[in-house]
């Protein structure tokens, strides 16, 4: 059932919660925006959220709830999963007999509803709820899973004493399979992989000390402390490992790389393990790679406007160089992927050479490197220019060698696709120049440069404001404010006389939330596209500032400008586009 604007507008004035002018006000901006009036009615401050929210329960005849200061039972809570939980903002918070009360946003949503009533065969009584709310709730979810775990790794690690007590004697290979076969190990491992998956990490680093073993996931690319696992544990779980990696259990002393696969019902996960020997042992880092999620497009990893224009004239092109730059852990992979997800259709030949493979693409040839055997990136694309491929994708250019073969397949007629580590996008074409590359061949090749960060995303709940004097006289060292001020009228953020002490941005409220008032990753970018005036420069072997230059003369949105625009519209917050930039 759908509230009219009409009949909200009646219970407001009824309520004398806001005057009719300012509905009509509301009415006219949300139409504007395209929004809903009560959305509208709250960015304004003439009502709370909760008033308004409150008010649409009545009208709807809904019961309404508030989460934030009541403990949900675990088990409870366990009947809406996680991710479903976040992902349609709805949480079970009270159950008798077969009646599943759950709180949510939004009480239409009817097929989240039919989901949850077929997954947990109970009947559903929805309750409507704020955001902070929910949020509140959502934060029990992290409760349970350290209480979970937390118990599950101290109960296994009672059954460990015995590879403590034969660590001195446990050197020999078959030992060490012992020790990684032993029932509580296993459970320690799994429990571990499990907990990281449910917290949505990308990396897992297992890190021994003097006295202890600590664990760390890197969540949103920000490394947090997960758990501390005593000394005894380090070699069993070290081992254990190394069997599923099908790694040397007895080198110690040398690092060693590996995978392996990890399969439930419920996800499919490639782990990529790399162990190094350190002082106190050997660290391990584990790389969760997802199989199942797909390639997302450019829009959605933050592209948008005359950027995306810019890449997608460039995608149309039969031959030519594509280049991604950014430090690593930037995404530069995830957007060859999304690239090669576009042009990957019937009537091409597509191969990739990588290291490693971080997905596995239905109908891309890719071939992994392996350096031990002398298949090198540039062994890799001379064998591949042999396979009559239309478009290549090269993982990284990192010596001369590579660099000349990837020139010279984009001028033999290939759709090149690779990456590079520069920190800007006119950075990378000094960068080829060190490589040995002709200039005048980088030019004749060289289609357009993508440079790329990672930012956080701000979550539901957050707050606005505006710049103080001192804030916006930090900002004025790393970009133009008056540039600034164009692109937001361009996007229509800010009126046209606004100064940049009047534009509002964004910021996550001050929460004990793990997750610090953000979820999930977006990408601020700069796309430099060769033009005619940018190849003349690359043939004189302009610096990367004359190039920086011409290419912001020739409208170039550089990657604070967008990562500051991004702020201004609630997508993430200027310290996420500062703290990435100043790496």
């Amino acid at each position: 059932m759908k509230i009219e604007n009409q009949q909200l507008k009646a219970f407001l004035l009824d309520a004398g919660l806001v005057k009719e002018k300012q509905f009509e006000e509301a009415a006219k901006k949300a139409v504007v925006t395209n929004k809903k009036v009560s959305d509208v009615l709250v960015e304004e401050d003439l009502i709370s959220q909760e008033e308004i929210i409150k008010l649409q329960a009545y009208i709807l005849g809904i019961p309404f709830v508030n989460l934030e200061k009541e403990s949900i039972q675990p088990d409870v809570l366990k009947i809406i999963p996680e991710p479903i939980a976040r992902g349609n903002n709805i949480v079970a918070f009270r159950k008798q007999g077969n009646d599943l009360e759950v709180a949510m946003l939004d009480p239409e949503d009817l097929r989240i509803i039919e989901f949850i009533k077929k997954k947990a065969d109970l009947k559903i009584l929805p309750r409507l709820t704020t955001p902070s709310s929910i949020k509140s709730a959502l934060t029990q979810y992290q409760k349970t899973l350290e209480a979970e775990f937390g118990e599950i790794i101290q109960k296994e690690v009672g059954g460990i004493k015995s590879i403590r007590d034969n660590q001195q004697k446990a050197d020999g290979q078959d030992d060490l399979r012992k020790v990684a076969e032993e029932l509580p190990v296993i459970r320690i491992v799994d429990t571990l992989m499990k907990h990281a998956i449910l917290q949505r990490a990308s990396d897992i680093h297992i890190e021994p000390s003097e006295k202890e073993v600590v664990v760390r996931y890197r969540i949103d690319g920000i490394l947090r402390d997960a758990m501390l696992l005593p000394k005894s544990a380090a070699l069993g779980i070290v081992a254990r490992i190394k069997v599923l990696s099908n790694l040397r259990l007895d080198e110690r002393r040398l690092p060693q790389d590996g995978r392996f696969k990890i399969e439930t019902e419920d996800y499919r996960y490639s782990v990529r393990v790399s162990i190094l020997p350190v002082f106190n042992g050997e660290k391990i880092v584990m790389r969760l790679l997802s199989e199942t999620s797909k390639a997302l497009s450019l829009e959605s990893m933050g592209l948008s406007g005359a950027a995306l224009e810019r890449v997608q004239e460039a995608l149309k092109k039969p031959t030519g160089m594509i280049l991604v730059t950014g430090p690593t852990g930037s995404g530069k992979t995830t957007t060859l992927y999304a690239v090669m997800e576009i042009l990957n259709t019937p009537d091409v030949n597509i191969s990739t050479v990588e290291d490693p493979i971080e997905y596995l693409m239905p109908r891309i040839n890719q071939t992994q490197i392996n350096q031990k055997i002398g298949l090198t990136f540039a062994n890799g694309l001379r064998s591949l220019v042999r396979q009559d491929p239309d478009i290549i994708m090269v993982g990284e250019i990192r010596d001369n060698e590579t660099a000349g073969l990837a020139i010279n397949a984009a001028l033999t007629g290939h759709l090149v696709l690779s990456t590079l580590h520069t920190t800007d996008a006119a950075g990378s074409i000094p960068r080829l120049i060190d490589m040995q590359a002709e200039p005048f061949l980088i030019s004749s090749t060289l289609e357009v440069i993508i440079a790329q960060r990672l930012v956080r995303r701000l979550s539901i709940e957050k707050e606005k404001y505006s710049l103080k004097e001192s804030e916006i006289k930090d900002l004025r060292k790393y970009c133009d404010l008056d540039s600034i001020l164009e692109l937001l009228k361009e996007e229509k953020i800010n009126k046209p006389k606004d100064k940049i002490k009047d534009i509002v941005f964004y910021r996550p409220k001050k929460s004990k939330d793990i997750s610090d008032g953000y979820s999930g990753r977006v990408g601020i970018f700069e796309v430099l596209p060769v033009s005619t005036v940018i190849k003349e420069l690359i043939t004189r072997r302009a610096n990367a500032d004359q190039i920086q230059e011409q290419a912001k003369r020739e409208e170039m949105r550089t990657m604070v400008e967008d990562g500051l625009v991004k702020a201004a519209q609630g997508i993430t917050s200027i310290e996420e586009v500062l703290r990435v930039i100043t790496e």
